[in-house]
């Protein structure tokens, strides 16, 4: 494949709330939210006979008002009988990005992106996918590149461990100890194709220590935020997959030192003792975007 240098925008993704297609109570109450991303779902949380009212209500929906956040819609796989009627649904609506569930392989990406491209989608629009299958978890290093060949549209990893679990036989154990490998496999493979990574929902909504607990996990193994089956989880997962304020003050440290005339041009300096590359500088500027996005984000709400 082709590598290019198509760049990932840095976006908020602390909270990625779930929402059915087909709830209008739902629907009416995600413009209320703080929360960073939310998936309006037309695939698992709509039963097979209300697909079309689904799409219909949220085109609708979407139209009249757009909710000010990241805007994804997950459809039914295109072989299903629903997906290409969900992606034209989805053109119509104009999402952000649109959530392909139980990826398994570079084909699943192409297939998508070259239906978008014959219907001229625009180049804006990005693919998220859902790693939720044995398969999808061993070919999660290739899936990851399609995000890194020129125009790829692939921008996001959703791990999905409902359907992981039942395929697998494995327990839902508190602090999920048979499944931090996969977890991991799926992390480094993001990162290795350029991508966001967000962890998988907790079931619990009433557990809020278990779920506190969860987003402890996942932010120190890596990920970017958390997918949400309900509002109560919003706050929690925005405060724990956010910044702290020290580790912004060492960040803009390190983007001023780096800015400084005598430094230009400098692949490694020395900032109060310790030496700092340049490899730091693209992370400090990574940070500091997103505190600037949070603080956006607590100005409008």
């Amino acid at each position: 494949m082709s590598k290019s240098t198509d760049h990932h925008p840095v976006r908020l993704r602390r909270s990625v709330l779930c929402v059915p297609a087909d709830n209008a109570r739902a629907l009416a109450k995600v413009a209320e939210l703080a929360t960073d991303a939310v998936i309006f779902d037309l695939e698992d949380a709509v039963a097979p006979e209300r697909k079309a009212e689904a799409r219909q209500a949220l085109v609708r929906h979407l139209t009249a008002k757009r909710p000010d956040c990241e805007i994804v819609i997950r459809v039914n796989a295109i072989g299903s009988g629903f997906g290409q009627d969900d992606l034209a649904a989805a053109l119509a609506a104009k999402p952000d990005a649109i959530l392909l569930p139980k990826v398994e392989s570079p084909a699943d990406i192409q297939a998508a992106a070259d239906w978008l491209a014959e219907n001229d989608a625009p180049d804006t629009l990005r693919l998220w996918a859902m790693i939720e299958t044995p398969r999808g978890v061993i070919n999660a290093p290739v899936i990851a590149e399609t995000g890194r060949t020129f125009g790829g549209r692939l921008d996001c990893f959703v791990v999905g461990l409902n359907d992981l679990r039942k395929e697998t036989g494995v327990p839902d154990r508190p602090g999920r100890p048979y499944l931090v490998a996969w977890l991991m496999q799926i992390l480094l493979a993001a990162r290795g194709g350029g991508l966001d990574v967000i962890d998988a929902v907790f079931n619990d909504f009433r557990d809020a220590d278990g779920f506190d607990e969860e987003c402890r996990q996942g932010r120190d193994m890596g990920y970017d935020g958390k997918m949400l089956i309900h509002p109560a989880q919003i706050g929690p997962a925005n405060e724990r997959f956010g910044v702290e304020q020290i580790a912004v003050d060492e960040a803009r440290a390190i983007i001023a030192a780096f800015s400084l005339p005598e430094n230009a041009g400098k692949g490694v300096i020395n900032l109060n003792g310790r030496m700092v590359e340049r490899l730091h500088l693209d992370q400090a500027t990574t940070l500091a975007a997103k505190a600037d996005l949070i603080d956006k984000r607590k100005t409008r709400s």
